[in-house]
C-alpha cells in the first residue's frame, strides 16, 4: 500500500518537476556567451546549436539576422517563427531553448586606476610631478598644483607636449581664461605633459 501512495505522489509531482526548469528559462534573459538550441519542425536543415555573439545577434537561414541578447526564449522563437513564415505555407513550428549558458570567470585582479604624469616647472605653489586621472583639463590642474607663486607670470605660462616625436609649444594666458576671453583652460592634459609657469619680469 505505501509503495502505491509512493508512486502516485510521484506522478503528481512530476508534471510540476518538468515545469520549473521550463519556468526558470521563460524568465531568464539569455545574454552574449549563450548557446541556444533551434529547431524546425518542417525543416531538419535549419536545426543548429547558436553560440550568442558580441553583438548579441543570431543568424538563421531564411530567417536572416536575430536579436537575441536580451530577450527571452518565447520572444526568440516568435521572432524566428514571424521571419520563416514566408517560407513556408503556413506558419511553422520552431522550438528554441536554451543549450547552455555562459558563465564568465570572475576577475579576482584588482583594477588600477590609469593616472597621467603631468610635470609641473616654475612659479607654482607646488611645482614638481603631478598624477591626475584622464580627462582632467588645464584649469583643474592649475588648482591640483595650488596655484601660483607671487612672482608668476601668469599671462606666459606655457604647455609642452610631445606629439608624434615633436614637442609642440602652446602658450596660455591665466588671465585671459579668468576674463572668459580664453578657452585654453579647458584643454585636455596628456600623459607627459608639461607645465611651465616662468618668472615675472621686473616691470611686468
Amino acid at each position: 500500500m505505501r509503495l502505491i501512495f509512493t508512486l502516485l505522489a510521484s506522478l503528481l509531482l512530476w508534471p510540476a518537476l518538468l515545469a520549473a526548469p521550463a519556468m526558470a528559462e521563460g524568465s531568464y534573459k539569455v545574454k552574449a556567451g549563450d548557446v541556444l538550441r533551434i529547431e524546425v519542425l518542417e525543416d531538419a536543415t535549419l536545426n543548429r546549436s547558436s553560440l550568442i555573439p558580441p553583438d548579441g545577434r543570431i543568424a538563421l537561414p531564411l530567417a536572416g539576422s536575430i536579436a537575441a541578447a536580451g530577450r527571452s526564449v518565447e520572444e526568440i522563437q516568435a521572432d524566428i517563427i514571424s521571419k520563416l513564415t514566408p517560407s513556408f505555407a503556413a506558419a511553422p513550428n520552431v522550438f528554441v531553448s536554451i543549450e547552455s549558458i555562459f558563465n564568465a570567470p570572475i576577475n579576482t585582479t584588482p583594477v588600477v586606476p590609469v593616472l597621467y604624469k603631468i610635470y609641473v616647472n616654475g612659479e607654482a605653489a607646488k611645482p614638481g610631478r603631478i598624477d591626475v586621472e584622464p580627462g582632467t583639463t588645464v584649469l583643474q590642474l592649475f588648482a591640483q598644483m595650488g596655484g601660483f607663486s607671487k612672482f608668476a607670470a601668469t599671462k606666459r605660462i606655457q604647455l609642452r607636449r610631445i606629439e608624434h616625436g615633436t614637442e609642440k609649444l602652446y602658450g596660455i594666458n591665466y588671465e585671459s581664461i579668468l576674463a572668459g576671453s580664453s578657452t585654453a583652460g579647458n584643454t585636455t592634459l596628456k600623459d607627459g605633459d608639461i607645465i611651465i609657469v616662468p618668472q615675472r619680469r621686473l616691470f611686468e
